[in-house]
């Protein structure tokens, strides 16, 4: 026990909560990348053929959040960005969740560090892949990694809860 009565963590459990905080890096990385790519080699408003009548890659600066809510109050997004990192850190570190609900919370930690940096450092955000065979927002890989790992999370916390309330009801010990 450690002063205070805290129990000692064992050492691996650091380093596999370390290896959620990797994933959300190098989704951020990968993110970052892409943005830079797309910044050097298309220009701004341009679009390049990507996948032929499903997606192209159109290089746009997004001051907004999704379908660009909020235009233009970048500080808003970045404050409003910094604490859902910082939030979702402190889940991913000390919440009761199993490893595939915080492997979608790195998902979205990773997308949603992408577009903090993006609005901290240049005040908006570059969104690249644009669907041609729908009329939708043209979004970045941040973004879809924080929907991905929204939906995951969702879906893998729904199941679990539900899995442990019939558990209860088996064992008699839930309403």
């Amino acid at each position: 026990m450690k002063p205070g009565g805290r129990k000692c963590r064992p050492a691996f459990l650091k380093v596999i909560q370390m290896i959620y905080l990797i994933i959300a890096a190098v989704i951020t990385l990968a993110d970052q990348l892409l943005k830079l790519w797309t910044v050097s080699n298309i220009d701004l408003g341009g679009t390049l053929s990507f996948l032929p009548g499903i997606m192209s890659l159109t290089s746009i600066r997004n001051t907004g959040a999704a379908f660009s809510i909020l235009a233009d109050h970048t500080w808003i997004l970045s404050l409003i960005s910094v604490i859902a990192a910082v939030a979702i850190v402190c889940l991913i570190l000390k919440g009761s969740f199993t490893s595939g609900e915080r492997i979608s919370l790195a998902l979205i930690l990773g997308g949603c560090v992408g577009n903090a940096i993006d609005r901290i450092f240049r005040s908006y955000v570059i969104d690249m892949f644009r669907l041609e065979f729908v009329d939708f927002a043209i979004f970045n890989l941040a973004d879809v990694f924080i929907d991905v790992g929204a939906v995951l999370f969702v879906i893998l916390y729904f199941v679990r809860t539900v899995k442990e309330d019939k558990e209860r009801k088996k064992t008699g010990g839930g309403a």
